[in-house]
């Protein structure tokens, strides 16, 4: 996104980085999360309005602690820090930050200084905010007026608004705080000036004005595997590329009922998109026999699937590789372009293909959120079956079978999520829950059915609310829902005489069982 202007949120270590850039991007407003150590060459040529100082787990007196570039604050353009990026503000331009005898965190009644005018335009002299620091401003810089306080925290907020630098000690992202999304859109329109550009029409047209320039009449290949990321991703790039766009599915026998057809239904007769199916689930399951460590099994899948992939598409000639990589994607694994943001986790959408292949990267959904590629796909016309869909793991079936994967145990696996998810969607809950599925499990249990004694097999159900997965609460069911849910698989799935539900949370548990 070259050519639009955009709001720069410089990561000092936040935990709440992804979160100040959905509370903008909600806003219609662009923006970019950056290192510390992003030149001011790259931010000139950029269209930057605003710059964000996130918070961070540092001290500005820590040997080591991210620094603020004085030439940030010589680009005229609006700034606000928030918690450590406040601090880091004072700390330069002559104030005093000090230690605080006790950890402020949580919640804290905020009160306004001054009379309520731009940053605080709307906002009540007496609400509710978010805290979560250790240091504090003891004496702000000079020129700098405070304009908000609580209990502990004697300034809770500052600015200088002729030079347009502001500081919140607290946390305007988070839900907590009352009328922290207020503020955030207060700076954006009133105090930088933004209009609300960021619209999935203007991306659709620069992203497709972009895809068309960088390959030229060159081929695509991409990696389809029927879930949000690489399906939006193929809507999109059939839109800028037409037939030159080859999509690559495997079958590796390890997908949910009927993914295969649905799949190919999709792009094969809608977006027309040049689809291969790479049947290989006789392959994938003979290297799976007699594994059952989870590790193991991720670690075959990913290669195989490398395998089988890059054996289908030597027969295309592709110059390109296209991949459904999101900005949480980004961040996570590469600590926000090399803040110091903790690194996540890893991300590899197909292992090690573009340096083994030789293939040069496309990532048109590199700057997107997730919901934010699934209005992307209700743009471009992808039916709601597919960009409303839960979350679904890489090596698919074979981490929610515990233990050994055969043809009989993937079977049962299948057939009870299919009538778990169908009675879910029946019940109107499919759209509440952010991820639901079964998990086979490796003991067996007695039961009676039909005046017989029966010794078969146990389907835990798992069924989570969450709005990002770092985090998630198991879902509260109607009881006569749960209770049609557990009827259907006993008496139609056969090999299962018994039900089981999780009610575990994210922590401690994870999300997956595997």
């Amino acid at each position: 996104m070259v050519d639009m202007e955009r709001l720069l949120i410089i990561d000092f270590g936040s935990q709440y980085n992804q979160l100040i850039a959905r509370r903008v991007r909600e806003a219609r407003v662009f923006c970019e999360i950056a290192p510390p150590t992003v030149s001011i060459r790259e931010i000139r040529s950029k269209e930057v309005r605003g710059i964000v100082l996130s918070g961070g787990p540092a001290s500005v007196y820590q040997k080591g602690a991210p620094r603020l570039n004085p030439d940030w604050l010589k680009l005229g353009v609006p700034v606000l820090g928030i918690c450590y990026g406040m601090q880091v503000l004072a700390h330069h331009l002559g104030g005093r930050v000090r230690r605080t005898a006790t950890r402020e965190y949580g919640r804290s009644e905020l009160f306004l200084s001054s009379r309520p005018g731009g940053f605080f335009q709307g906002v009540p002299a007496k609400s509710v905010c978010w805290m979560s620091h250790g240091d504090e401003v003891a004496r702000p810089p000079e020129g700098f007026v405070k304009t908000a306080f609580t209990s502990s925290a004697p300034f809770a907020a500052f600015e200088n608004p002729q030079s347009k630098i502001y500081g919140v000690q607290f946390h305007p992202e988070v839900v907590h705080t009352e009328y922290g999304v207020r503020m955030i859109r207060n700076f954006l329109f009133s105090v930088c000036g933004f209009r609300k550009s960021w619209t999935m029409e203007n991306f659709i047209h620069e992203t497709v004005r972009k895809m068309r320039g960088e390959t030229g009449k060159g081929n695509v290949v991409l990696g389809l595997s029927g879930g949000v990321d690489s399906s939006v991703t193929a809507a999109l790039l059939s839109k800028a590329l037409g037939r030159r766009l080859h999509g690559i599915f495997v079958d590796n026998g390890l997908l949910r009922k009927d993914e295969r057809e649905e799949v190919e239904k999709v792009f094969k007769r809608r977006f027309h998109v040049d689809l291969r199916v790479v049947h290989a689930r006789k392959h994938f399951l003979r290297k799976l026999k007699g594994v059952v460590d989870p590790e193991r099994k991720r670690k075959i899948i990913g290669h195989e699937f490398i395998y089988c992939f890059e054996r289908e598409a030597k027969k295309i000639h592709a110059d390109f590789l296209a991949q459904g990589t999101l900005y949480p994607d980004v961040i996570e694994s590469r600590s926000a372009f090399g803040g110091p943001t903790a690194v996540i986790k890893s991300h590899h959408n197909v292992g090690g293909l573009p340096k083994k292949m030789k293939l040069k990267l496309l990532e048109p959904l590199r700057e997107l959120f997730k919901d934010e590629a699934r209005t992307l796909g209700r743009k471009l016309g992808l039916p709601e079956m597919i960009v409303g869909r839960h979350p679904f793991p890489g090596p698919g079936l074979a981490v929610r079978i515990v233990g050994e994967i055969t043809p009989e145990r993937l079977r049962i696996l299948r057939e009870a999520d299919a009538r778990f998810i169908e009675e879910i969607r029946e019940a109107g809950l499919y759209p509440r829950i952010w991820q639901a599925f079964a998990v086979l499990l490796p003991v067996k249990s007695v039961g009676v059915m039909g005046d017989e004694r029966t010794y078969e097999n146990v389907i835990a159900l798992r069924a989570v609310t969450s709005t990002d997965g770092m985090t998630a609460d198991w879902f509260r069911f109607p009881e006569k829902v749960l209770a049609k849910i557990s009827n259907r698989i006993i008496n139609e799935v056969r090999g299962v005489n018994r039900v089981v539900y999780d009610v575990s949370s994210k922590p401690p548990a994870t999300i997956e069982w595997e």
